[in-house]
C-alpha cells in the first residue's frame, strides 16, 4: 500500500466532491460564457457602468450583473426605487435607470417636475414579473401558507376599511375558513415605488370607488397616501424584512414576488375575473400580459409602455391580475455628457444578456421572462446605442442568437410559457378549497417539447425536454419535480436530478443533479442561429480534459513530491 494514500473515506469522498464540483463549476462558467453570445472584446473597449432605479426589478437587475461580471462588465445598480431612477438619470448622476413606469412630467403627489431634464433615451421592457402580497398570519406558532384574497379585500385592507383577520369579508375568500381575531398591519413603500404604482393603478381601475374615497382623486401614484396605522418602509428589502420580523404577526405587504420566495414566505393567492386564486408565477404572468397593451408608435415618447387595463380584467383562469413589465431608460445622443463608447458598449453587451440568455434565470427567482414580440422591440432600442456611436459593436447581437426561454423559433408570435401554463386546480376556485397546504398549485405533470427552450421553465445549456415538470415555480437546472429533467448540451452531457416541491411557492429543493459522463459528455453540435451557447458544447472536449487532470495529476504530483520519482 502506498503510505501516502489515504483510507478514509470521508477523504475519498471529499475528493470525489472536488472533482465533481470542479467539473460542474466549470460546466457553469462555459454555459453562462456560451449564454452571453457576444464576441469578445478588448478590456479597453468596456468601462464601469452605473445605474439606479426600481426596487421591483432589482433582484433579477443584481442576477444579471453577477452573471456577466465573469465576462469583464463591471455594472453597479442602486435599488433606489424608480422615482429616484428617473430622477438620477435626468440629472446625468448615472448611465442608465430602471422604472416600472415611465416619466409623469409632474408627480400627482408631490407636484415635483419629474421629466429627463431634457437628456434624450428610450424604454426598453427588461423583465415581467407580478406584484404580490407577502403576509405573516400565524395559527397556533406556525404560519398560514394557503391565503386567498379577493382584489376587493384587498383594497379594503389597504384603505383602512378591513382592520382585522377575522373579517367576514377574509372569511369568505377563504370559502368560510375564519383566521383567528388578529389586526391587520399594511405594510407600505415609504419611497416612490414602482411596486406602489402597481398596486395603486389596479386598485383605480378595478376597485376605484373605495380607491378613490380613500384618496379623494383619481390615478395612481408612486408615493402610498399612509394614513392611520399602516407602518412604512424604505425599500422592497426594508419591507419584506419587516413582514418576515418576529414582531410583525399580522402583516401583509406588496412587493415583487422574488422578494417572497426570497425569504420562503407565503403571498397571498389573488382571484382573478374568472374566479380562481392563482400565484404570480412566471406561467401566470405570462398569460396574463398576452392582453397587455403595448404603445407601438415609435414617434410616441412613451414607445413601449405598456397599459395594464386588459391584464386586470382576463377572463383566462390561469391569470395572475397584478402582472406587469418593468423598463430600462437609456440615453441615445451622440453628444450625451455622460457617455462613452466603452461605456455604451458594456451597456449593450448587458442588454443584451438580459433580455436575452439572462431571461432563463428569472423565472426561478420570482419572475417572468419577457416575450419574442419585446425582446425584438428591445433590440432596437439598443441599436440606437450604435446611431449614437458607430464604434459600438452589435455584431451578433440579434433576436437569431437570442437564448430567450419564451421563443418558438421562427414564430414571433407565440409565447412558449403562456402556451404551456397550466391550468389551476379544482381547489383554487371560489367556492371550492380552499387547497390543502401541500397541493402543489401548478396542476398536472407534463413534457416539454419548445426546442429552443428546452426543459419547461427550466434552464438547460441548449434545447432537451422535460418531463414531469411539475410545481407553481420554475425547477432549477436539473432538478424536476415528478420527474427528471435531461438536457442534451450540458457540455455535451446529460443532466439529470429529481427533487421536492414546496407546496406554497412550487420552488424545487434537495435535487440532487448528476452528471453523465463517458460518451455523453461529447458535445451535440449546436445551430449558432437558434442559441448562442453553442460555445458551450464546443468546449465539451475541454471539460474532459479538465477532469482527466484533477484525476490523474493530484496522484502523480504527490509521488513525485514525496518520493522523487519522474511523473
Amino acid at each position: 500500500m502506498n503510505p501516502h494514500t489515504s483510507t478514509n473515506p470521508r477523504d475519498s469522498s471529499m475528493r470525489r466532491r472536488a472533482v465533481s464540483t470542479a467539473l460542474l463549476s466549470f460546466v457553469a462558467v462555459s454555459t453562462t460564457l456560451g449564454g452571453a453570445g457576444a464576441p469578445a472584446q478588448a478590456a479597453a473597449s468596456r468601462a464601469l457602468i452605473q445605474g439606479s432605479g426600481s426596487g421591483w426589478s432589482s433582484n433579477a437587475v443584481n442576477q444579471w450583473i453577477a452573471d456577466v461580471q465573469p465576462n469583464g462588465l463591471q455594472v453597479v445598480y442602486t435599488a433606489s426605487g424608480s422615482a429616484q431612477g428617473r430622477k438620477d438619470f435626468g440629472y446625468k448622476t448615472t448611465d442608465f435607470a430602471v422604472s416600472d413606469i415611465g416619466y409623469q412630467g409632474t408627480d400627482k403627489v408631490t407636484n415635483d417636475t419629474d421629466t429627463s431634464q431634457g437628456r434624450e433615451f428610450v424604454y426598453l421592457p427588461i423583465v415581467a414579473g407580478g406584484t404580490s402580497f407577502p403576509y405573516q398570519v400565524k395559527v397556533g406558532g406556525k404560519l398560514v401558507r394557503d391565503l386567498r384574497l379577493s382584489g376587493d379585500t384587498l383594497v379594503k385592507i389597504f384603505t383602512n376599511q378591513i382592520t382585522n383577520w377575522n373579517d367576514p369579508a377574509v372569511t369568505a375568500d377563504n370559502n368560510g375558513r375564519t383566521l383567528p381575531s388578529l389586526q391587520i398591519i399594511p405594510v407600505v413603500h415609504a419611497e416612490g415605488s414602482g411596486a406602489t404604482a402597481q398596486l395603486t393603478r389596479y386598485f383605480d381601475t378595478a376597485f376605484a370607488g373605495s380607491w378613490r374615497a380613500y384618496t379623494g382623486r383619481s390615478g395612481f401614484t408612486e408615493y402610498f397616501p399612509r394614513q392611520a396605522k399602516q407602518i412604512a418602509q424604505n425599500g422592497s428589502d426594508g419591507v419584506m424584512n419587516y413582514i418576515a420580523s418576529s414582531a410583525a404577526n399580522g402583516a401583509i405587504g406588496y412587493d415583487e414576488y422574488s422578494y417572497a420566495l426570497g425569504k420562503n414566505y407565503p403571498v397571498a393567492k389573488v382571484k382573478n375575473t374568472s374566479g380562481y386564486f392563482t400565484l404570480p408565477t412566471q406561467f401566470n404572468v405570462a398569460v396574463a400580459l398576452t392582453k397587455a397593451k403595448i404603445n407601438e408608435d415609435k414617434a410616441s415618447p412613451d414607445y413601449l409602455l405598456q397599459d395594464l387595463d386588459s391584464v386586470y380584467s382576463d377572463g383566462d383562469v390561469r391569470t395572475y391580475p397584478l402582472s406587469s413589465y418593468s423598463y430600462g431608460i437609456i440615453p441615445t445622443a451622440a453628444k450625451d455628457a455622460t457617455m462613452t463608447t466603452a461605456k455604451r458598449q458594456t451597456l449593450a453587451d448587458y442588454l443584451y444578456y438580459s433580455i436575452c440568455q439572462g431571461q432563463r434565470e428569472v423565472g426561478p427567482i420570482g419572475y417572468s421572462p419577457l416575450p419574442i414580440n419585446l425582446v425584438q422591440a428591445s433590440f432596437s432600442q439598443i441599436a440606437k446605442l450604435k446611431s449614437a456611436d458607430p464604434s459600438v459593436d452589435l455584431n451578433q447581437r440579434d433576436v437569431t442568437t437570442c437564448n430567450n426561454p419564451t421563443f418558438v423559433p421562427g414564430q414571433p408570435n407565440r409565447n412558449y410559457l403562456a402556451e404551456t401554463a397550466p391550468k389551476p386546480p379544482a381547489c383554487d376556485k371560489v367556492g371550492v378549497g380552499p387547497c390543502a397546504d401541500g397541493v402543489t398549485p401548478i396542476g398536472a405533470s407534463r413534457t416539454g417539447t419548445n426546442p429552443n427552450a428546452g426543459t419547461v421553465g427550466g434552464n438547460p445549456s441548449t434545447g432537451g425536454s422535460g418531463a414531469g415538470v411539475a410545481g407553481g415555480g420554475t425547477p432549477a437546472p436539473g432538478a424536476a419535480a415528478g420527474g427528471t429533467t435531461t438536457g442534451s448540451g450540458l457540455a455535451g452531457g446529460t443532466v439529470a436530478g429529481t427533487g421536492t416541491v414546496d407546496p406554497e411557492t412550487g420552488q424545487v429543493s434537495g435535487g440532487a443533479a448528476t452528471a453523465a459522463l463517458g460518451s455523453d459528455v461529447a458535445a451535440t453540435p449546436v445551430d449558432l442561429a437558434n442559441y448562442s451557447g453553442a460555445m458551450t458544447s464546443a468546449l465539451g472536449g475541454v471539460a474532459l480534459a479538465l477532469l482527466a487532470g484533477l484525476i490523474v495529476a493530484p496522484p502523480l504530483l504527490s509521488r513525485r513530491l514525496s518520493g522523487g520519482q519522474r511523473p
